[in-house]
């Protein structure tokens, strides 16, 4: 198991630094090809600033090109998944002018929609592994993954409209999706918190789990993941998350090219294969 800070560095290399924890950490598990993500700011309970913003973009970048690495998993440190944004961050702002507020968000939100677009273009499934807050921002990451399983003890709340905002991190566009327009209207317009047990009711997670075993179940489906035909899911991946904009003529061509650039890799000769040979099939990823 490798551990990094967002800059890449081992911070193990040196037992007798003291060293600050970073905002992000990485831990690569090359043997099993899983990279966890785990948001840092634990006593913040891991609230977005821009240190983590920056820090978390960086490392998806990093995850997203690895070619080592099979399957993502994005969780927080302790006992919160991300409480939303930072508010001590927002009320650095407020002596600030109108305009100069104005353009400071626009950097900030531009920042963190970079990361959303990398999560949902990558070519490997991002399994998002929720307990305690998952508020504003953190529910709209937790929806811009592929998978997302909960903690029984997680709480959700669209709650930007309790700091006089609108969201963002695609949770315009995401929740109505997921839910319909009018129950992503209703979370949106009312910012009402509910728990894990509505959030599978509405689609938001596809499983709950006691939270003493969050750990395992996670840990399971990303090895399903991290063991399955990676190139496939990726493209299985982009044809789900681009069918809702297009035509049925255009998806049909798309799933048509994406099974095509499949059959020619060697993980479908071994999965024809092993189906003939009535054996479990083992995919490199290739």
């Amino acid at each position: 198991m490798r551990r990094h800070r967002a800059d890449g560095t081992d911070p193990d290399s040196h037992p007798m630094t003291v060293v600050h924890e970073p905002p992000v950490l990485l831990d690569i598990d090359a043997s099993a090809g899983i990279a966890t993500v785990t948001l840092n700011r634990p006593a913040a309970l891991n609230t977005l600033n821009p240190a983590l913003s920056k820090a978390l973009r960086d490392v998806v970048s990093q995850v997203e090109s690895d070619t080592a690495v099979r399957t993502v998993v994005l969780q927080g440190a302790g006992k919160h998944f991300m409480a939303g944004g930072d508010i001590k961050t927002f009320q650095a702002t407020l002596e600030a002018s109108a305009t100069d507020r104005k353009r400071y968000f626009e950097r900030f939100i531009a920042e963190v929609h970079d990361t959303i677009i990398r999560i949902r273009r990558m070519d490997k499934p991002v399994l998002a592994s929720v307990r305690g807050a998952v508020a504003g921002f953190g529910l709209s990451l937790m929806n811009s993954c592929d998978l997302a399983i909960a903690s029984d003890d997680a709480y959700f709340t669209l709650a930007y409209r309790n700091i006089g905002a609108s969201p963002d991190g695609s949770g315009t566009y995401g929740l109505p999706r997921a839910v319909g327009v009018k129950r992503a209207m209703e979370m949106a317009l009312f910012g009402d918190r509910f728990d894990a047990a509505r959030a599978l009711e509405l689609g938001l997670v596809n499983r709950v789990v006691p939270a003493d075993e969050l750990t395992q179940a996670t840990r399971a489906w990303a090895m399903r993941l991290a063991t399955g035909p990676t190139r496939a899911l990726g493209r299985t991946k982009r044809l789900i998350n681009d069918s809702l904009g297009q035509s049925l003529a255009n998806q049909l061509l798309a799933e048509q090219d994406a099974f095509a650039a499949s059959a020619a890799e060697r993980d479908f000769i071994e999965g024809v294969q092993a189906f003939v040979d009535k054996r479990p099939p083992v995919f490199s990823g290739t």
